[in-house]
């Protein structure tokens, strides 16, 4: 299994000519691909999804599923995109992926601002992304997409969340809000946290081996 980082909060997790698109959102480029399978939402806001990516998406892939919490269901009906609705404990299978779902609301960002569906998903018992929420799967972790930047994003909450899930591996996400100076203080508290894990930082378009 591979996974390609792109921008921001958007992954693409490959296992043989199969693919899994996480949070195609508005930050990130035109998802281009095809073989995708299904697509994961992990909540409504625009920079992990929009209409726009995910009608792309479709018209490459027509058969492929979306997922997402009833939030997710609500923001999109207008757009005409089906979403099949998932939340904390679900279990799918869509083509060669076993996809495990984990927690329900985002992270409070602040009191003005209603907090949305979040649910994070755990691909093939191996890598967790969590959106935008600090959930804690009850089962171990080996991979771990990380958020490293966030309006709701506090480091010692960061590192603390990362220490709880101890991953063996990690690699930072959600990086648009930050500069390069920014990204390299945060990843760095990542990588604090990590203890004896690895941080493997990825630039958007690079991919690892799970």
């Amino acid at each position: 299994m591979e996974v390609t980082k792109l921008e921001h909060a958007c992954q693409i997790v490959a296992e043989g000519e199969a693919r899994l698109v996480i949070d195609p959102g508005g930050f990130t480029r035109p998802v281009d691909v095809t073989g995708v399978v299904a697509v994961v939402v992990t909540h409504e806001h625009p920079d992990h999804v929009t209409a726009e990516q995910l009608h792309g998406i479709l018209a490459r892939n027509p058969d492929a599923v979306v997922l997402g919490p009833a939030g997710v269901a609500r923001a999109l009906a207008d757009a005409g995109i089906a979403v099949e609705v998932v939340t904390d404990g679900d279990h799918r299978e869509v083509g060669p992926f076993a996809l495990d779902l984990h927690g329900a609301r985002h992270q409070l960002i602040h009191s003005s601002v209603p907090v949305v569906d979040n649910t994070g998903v755990l691909v093939n018992g191996r890598l967790f992304h969590p959106g935008d929420a600090y959930t804690v799967p009850d089962v171990p972790v080996e991979v771990l997409a990380a958020p490293v930047g966030a309006p709701w994003l506090k480091v010692a909450e960061m590192m603390d969340w990362i220490a709880a899930i101890g991953p063996r591996r990690a690699y930072p996400v959600h990086e648009a809000t930050l500069s390069e100076t920014g990204f390299a203080a945060h990843a760095g508290r990542q990588r604090e946290a990590l203890g004896d894990g690895e941080l493997v930082v990825l630039r958007p378009g690079e991919t690892l081996t799970i």
